[in-house]
């Protein structure tokens, strides 16, 4: 017997950004339903295997939800976050898997539901009013779509975008000008089905990974060209001697048919089966190469009936790009590159809710993209440039009842490749959930909300920045002052809210794991440090605002004190602070 709900808010989807939004509309006391396939919790972050979150990495950029989550995962993930040197943060994904199901078993007016597949869009009109399931139909006043591939958008026949936009549309720089062979090959950026390897040891023998039926391993020839093979392997390194494979250079990277991923079922399956058995001969190969010493990591994510993942296979692919609404704006190109203006609307109203800096990152197997450059040197080492997401790219232009808080938002292909990313759809999954628990709650649309919105309770409430100031940490005891009075006396003109100084430095919190080491300080030139013991001499990085700015200060030579978190397969030492 078919059940039947009535719930305000439904998320759809368990990933990143639904958890994210079934999380914060419910905080803010509204009746919330969540929606799952599988018991996993979180998607790219857990489920889909990247436990080594890309961009927002700053201090400056860990506010809201996803600051939230860094500071509790450090806190329960055994040996601390630092194994990797493509992210500073890398954990089990059972870990945080934990974290996110607690969370939601933890929060009042938030029913979790697991095992159902929407099947139908409720939709009267321009209303969307629902999802009906497999087992169960739910009525909701307004829907958020957090599907992986913005499955919800193709049922419900919200206008959507799926592949690529073309200069003459879009004026974006990077934007081919007509159809070339990439754009043939790769309506969207391709996928990764991620696995995991275990070391075993020295002189230990893993059992042997065995072929697929598509087994050729000349097409990972040259995977690690011009890396040595143990730092490639810590390239996404996870605690218990464990590595995380998601390599784009001839790597587990799966991009053949597909177009298959918004066709039938049958031929979304054949592409999964196909992109897991790519990522099991990806494993084979690197086995094959550096010996019977790595083997399959075979308990890191669970086994479910009728998934093809399980044991040392993510649960599902790594999709880095899904339909993509058309809403009421569009971010493009232009919108994620460092002189981009402030989101603002027609009224000159300030839009901003979520902020994002990771550079605009393309995965095309075998062929690239050339892109407008958005990274600079802080810190130590480069990082993206920030940019803003403005709640209007979340609001279709004209369905009521519906919104979106995945990497589904109102986004052009080329923007995707930034606007994509864990931490960034995490913040855009708390927008989404804040912008329909201010609906519900002030008895307005989401439509009668825009351009009337007030952004002060996703300041004060949801402690989300707003504003990309560089210098302002969500622990310093300006950051709320700063953030209120950016909104409040908010000028179009102003292009770099970051440029505004914050006199007083944040007080260092003292955390498990941080090691002082004393040495010799040289700069080897445009942020570029080094500290040199009588050991060895170690790179020194910083995500801190107070100690960027020191670290400029020193003169090759000078003895300096730092205490920080020192990543032996990175290798680094992450300051925290100077003596």
């Amino acid at each position: 017997m078919r059940q039947t709900l009535h719930t305000a808010v439904l998320v759809v989807g368990g990933g990143t950004g639904g958890v994210a939004a079934a999380l914060t509309a419910a905080r803010m006391g509204v009746q919330t339903v969540l929606v799952s396939e599988t018991p996993w919790l979180g998607g790219m972050l857990t489920s889909a295997g990247v436990a080594a979150p890309d961009g927002n990495e700053l201090m400056a950029w860990q506010t809201g939800l996803w600051g939230e989550f860094l500071r509790a995962i450090a806190h329960r993930q055994p040996g601390g976050l630092d194994h990797a040197w493509v992210s500073f943060f890398t954990f089990e994904p059972k870990v945080a898997a934990d974290l996110l199901a607690e969370w939601v078993k933890a929060t009042p007016n938030l029913a979790w539901m697991v095992g159902e597949v929407p099947q139908a869009v409720l939709r009267q009109g321009d209303r969307v009013g629902g999802v009906e399931f497999t087992t169960l139909t739910i009525h909701a006043q307004i829907t958020i779509d957090a599907t992986e591939l913005g499955d919800l958008l193709a049922l419900g026949e919200i206008p959507h975008r799926w592949g690529w936009e073309w200069q003459a549309d879009t004026q974006e720089p990077s934007a081919p000008p007509a159809p070339t062979p990439l754009t043939e090959t790769y309506p969207v950026q391709a996928p990764t089905w991620v696995v995991v390897l275990q070391d075993y040891g020295e002189g230990a023998t893993a059992p042997e990974i065995p072929p697929s039926p598509l087994w050729d391993e000349r097409k990972f020839d040259g995977a690690w060209a011009g890396y040595e093979p143990r730092h490639f392997l810590n390239y996404g390194r996870l605690p218990g001697n464990r590595f995380m494979l998601n390599w784009p250079h001839q790597g587990n990277d799966y991009g053949v048919g597909l177009q298959r991923l918004v066709g039938s079922a049958q031929e979304r399956e054949a592409f999964c089966q196909e992109a897991r058995w790519h990522a099991q001969d990806f494993a084979r190969y690197i086995q094959r190469h550096f010996g019977r010493r790595y083997g399959l990591a075979a308990d890191t994510f669970p086994r479910f009936p009728g998934q093809l993942g399980g044991g040392a296979y993510a649960l599902h692919p790594y999709y880095r790009e899904s339909r993509r609404l058309i809403g009421l704006t569009t971010i493009q190109e232009q919108d994620i590159l460092p002189s981009a203006p402030p989101p603002i609307d027609a009224q000159g109203h300030y839009t901003g809710i979520a902020i994002g800096n990771y550079p605009n990152d393309h995965h095309y197997p075998g062929m690239e993209l050339p892109l407008m450059p958005k990274s600079i040197r802080w810190g130590g080492r480069w990082t993206g440039t920030p940019f803003v997401i403005p709640y209007t790219a979340l609001i279709p232009q004209t369905v009521e009842g519906f919104l979106v808080a995945e990497k589904n938002i109102s986004v052009t292909h080329i923007a995707n490749g930034a606007t994509r990313l864990q931490p960034l759809v995490m913040g855009i999954g708390q927008g989404a959930g804040w912008l329909a628990a201010t609906a519900i709650r002030q008895g307005k649309s989401v439509h009668q909300l825009a351009g009337t919105l007030d952004l002060m309770p996703l300041i004060q409430q949801c402690r989300q920045a707003i504003f990309p100031f560089f210098n302002l940490p969500p622990q310093h005891p300006e950051w709320e002052r700063w953030q209120l009075r950016a909104l409040q006396t908010f000028d179009p003109s102003l292009a770099q809210p970051s440029a505004v100084a914050i006199a007083q430095p944040t007080p260092m919190t003292k955390s498990v794991g941080m090691q002082t080491v004393r040495g010799e300080f040289l700069n080897l030139g445009e942020q570029a440090y080094q500290l040199r013991t009588d050991q060895q001499s170690w790179p020194l990085v910083t995500l801190h605002p107070t100690v960027n700015d020191r670290l400029q200060t020193y003169r090759s030579g000078q003895w300096i004190t730092v205490t920080g978190f020192i990543n032996p397969y990175a290798p680094w030492i992450r300051v925290e602070h100077i003596a």
